[in-house]
């Protein structure tokens, strides 16, 4: 029984939950708010628990067993009342405990979602003999299709996607940009797919839908662990003989929330692991397991990258251009890609091209999360980016002095001809404080940190790319700010770009108490 601190709220956790030994942690939604006791399993790391906090339906003490009842009794309920014979509380339970899988966050807050989902995280399902639970794996998407249907009975698209690929393929000793990976994520997406629509099969056979044939996308020749490939093709076949399905779509990855935090996901969906440090500057946990795997010591490591060796084969956009076409097939709702990717200009270490002693640029002012922050540029003559300012009038003298300083590096890296491309792929959707509401801009209204609305900013006005300017999905799916963020996104593809600058912003109105 758990006991919140004003002393007059008591919960007894369900059955799932008991003998799970529990810590209380203290965390917030963000760096700049104030941390919440919040209770998890000691078996989850500290990052789930400002994920509870992020996703949370009420002010409370937080603890894992009653954010989960809060979502997990109300689709029980209409089970039972649909006269199903799912045992869906148990099942959902043991996925969350497992972090196994957790719901999009409407889920959570029982509010509506157009495309509600699951985000499954595939490296819970590899046991430390890495033998993957093919059977375990299947009948936890069944169980996603049901709660989903219960939870949303009129939505046609529902998007169940995988997480931490990355983290999957590195305790298999696989680069992410070879085939064999390639083929097993293929093979996985299949897998998950043709159980999703055997669920949505048995749904339709209760007359709750008009109904949509089933396909079977070609699986791929091989792969890695070889009864996965057999038990996706077994799954197909039983698939196509029921014929048709209740829902338009089942499969996709939505854009990056706190539901990936509460899994501890280091990466999202099947993005690419595109450094070996996290960003405390520490090995990345998939770096750790790819030396786990290969039998290799971090002083090896070492000094293999002394060498001039890549020990951990980081991906580049270009592998994760190819993870992506192998998964396409069987996945309905994937991140905007493109058939060619942009040829990366060189740079130019030895050669630095400075800018006129008059340039022209624009001065932008935002409030972000209520801090004053005045973003500046300097263009060449041809209108390209060639410097950036960050000016923050209100913060301490150690912050300004660091905001500056980065600025200058960027400033220098763009006279060195290191592509903007490079440092919007790098620094878009990074997550720390100053975070919250942008005041000020009229196309990007929320940003994840200072940095984030910086580059988001310069590129949608220096690059055109506007699908990053407003952080929201295709039916305007959650977006959250509490999660890991490495986007999927691929650069916008282009010759020569010229620079827009920005349209005048008309005077935000800002009431004031």
């Amino acid at each position: 029984m758990f006991k919140d601190r004003a002393g007059s709220h008591r919960f007894n956790p369900p059955l799932p939950w008991r003998g799970i030994r529990m810590r209380r942690v203290e965390a917030g939604a963000d760096l700049d708010a104030t941390p919440e006791p919040v209770v998890i399993p000691v078996t989850w790391p500290e990052q789930s628990a400002a994920g509870l906090v992020a996703l949370r339906a009420a002010p409370n003490l937080i603890t894992a067993p009653e954010a989960a009842s809060a979502w997990i009794d109300p689709i029980a309920a209409r089970a039972s009342a649909a006269g199903l014979d799912h045992d869906l509380a148990p099942a959902l339970h043991d996925l969350l405990i497992g972090r196994r899988a957790a719901p999009s966050p409407g889920v959570w807050r029982n509010a509506p979602e157009a495309i509600p989902g699951f985000v499954v995280n595939l490296p819970e399902f590899l046991d430390e003999a890495l033998q993957f639970d093919a059977v375990g794996f299947g009948r936890a998407v069944e169980t996603m299709v049901v709660a989903l249907s219960l939870v949303a009975p009129s939505a046609q698209r529902l998007a169940i996607g995988m997480a931490d690929l990355s983290l999957l393929l590195a305790r298999l000793d696989l680069d992410y940009g070879g085939e064999p990976a390639r083929h097993l994520a293929a093979t996985l997406a299949a897998l998950l797919a043709a159980h999703a629509d055997i669920a949505s099969a048995a749904l339709l056979a209760r007359g709750m839908a008009p109904g949509y044939p089933i396909t079977a996308p070609t699986l791929p020749r091989s792969c890695t662990i070889a009864f996965l490939r057999e038990a996706a093709a077994s799954a197909q076949a039983r698939a196509a003989s029921l014929g048709l399905r209740q829902h338009r779509s089942l499969t996709g990855m939505l854009l990056p929330c706190a539901v990936e935090t509460v899994l501890g996901v280091e990466t999202i969906g099947i993005a690419a692991p595109l450094s070996a440090l996290n960003s405390e500057g520490r090995l990345a946990a998939w770096a750790h397991a790819r030396l786990v795997a290969s039998g290799r010591s971090a002083e090896d490591a070492l000094a293999a990258t002394i060498a001039g060796a890549d020990p951990f084969a980081v991906a580049d956009r270009a592998a994760l251009h190819a993870m992506v076409e192998a998964v396409a097939p069987f996945c309905a709702i994937l991140p905007e890609s493109q058939s060619v990717l942009p040829a990366r200009l060189p740079v130019r270490s030895a050669v630095r091209d400075k800018l006129p002693a008059r340039r022209g640029g624009y001065t932008q002012k935002v409030n972000i999360g209520g801090h004053k922050v005045f973003l500046r540029t300097g263009e060449y003559p041809d209108g390209r980016l060639g410097e950036i300012f960050l000016t923050l009038p209100r913060e301490s003298a150690a912050f300004r002095g660091l905001a500056d300083a980065f600025a200058i590096s960027v400033s220098l890296g763009l006279q060195h001809g290191v592509p903007l491309d490079d440092f919007v792929d790098e620094f878009a959707f990074t997550r720390f404080g100053t975070a919250g509401a942008v005041e000020g801009d009229a196309e990007i209204i929320q940003a994840t940190s200072l940095i984030d609305y910086a580059f988001r900013h310069l590129a949608a006005n220096y690059l055109g790319r506007h699908d990053l300017a407003v952080a929201t999905g295709d039916d305007d799916a959650d977006s959250e700010t509490g999660a890991p963020l490495l986007p999927l996104e691929l650069p916008a593809s282009g010759s020569v770009r010229v620079a827009r600058r920005p349209k005048r912003q008309p005077p935000a109105l800002k009431l004031v108490s």
